[in-house]
């Protein structure tokens, strides 16, 4: 192992696969555009919706964009499969736009990872389905997903 190393490094198994998977939605749960492209390649390509990304720089500054628009933002990934060095998870956040308007996301997403642990791929389908704010399941304070609130599949999702 290097310095430069992201633990759990590949190829996954049950463990690494879903300790990989509460480590990406940790992060993205602290809304931290920075700390999140870090888990990336340099390089990293991502399709995200409609929007093709290349790079850690453009990585941080769609996730900017994403949280700005997208507030009190709060997510659950779960692991689907794995082989290798790829892991397929399937996920759902909650936030609302500037109008009060809340939405439930949910989606899939296809990672793969380099000898290092970082993310050099990710390829992204998701669809927003508006709801009630009183509708919400997602409702912990901002940052990291308590270890006692349910998952996706615990939620019926």
């Amino acid at each position: 192992m290097t310095s430069t190393d992201r633990p759990p490094l590949p190829p996954f198994n049950v463990e690494t696969a879903a300790q990989k998977a509460r480590m990406a939605e940790d992060a993205w749960n602290s809304r931290d555009p920075a700390r999140v492209a870090l888990a990336y390649t340099p390089g990293s390509r991502w399709r995200n919706r409609s929007e093709f990304i290349e790079g850690r720089d453009a990585i941080q500054q769609f996730l900017t964009r994403k949280w700005t628009r997208e507030l009190d933002y709060r997510l659950i990934k779960e692991v689907w499969a794995f082989d290798g060095n790829r892991i397929a998870v399937r996920f759902a956040y909650e936030w609302h736009d500037d109008s009060g308007q809340w939405f439930r996301s949910y989606g899939n997403e296809n990672w793969e990872f380099d000898a290092h642990g970082l993310m050099q791929a990710r390829f992204a389908s998701i669809n927003d389905l508006p709801i009630r704010e009183e509708d919400r399941k997602f409702r912990w304070p901002q940052g990291r997903r308590p270890d006692d609130h349910p998952g996706l599949s615990a939620h019926g999702l």
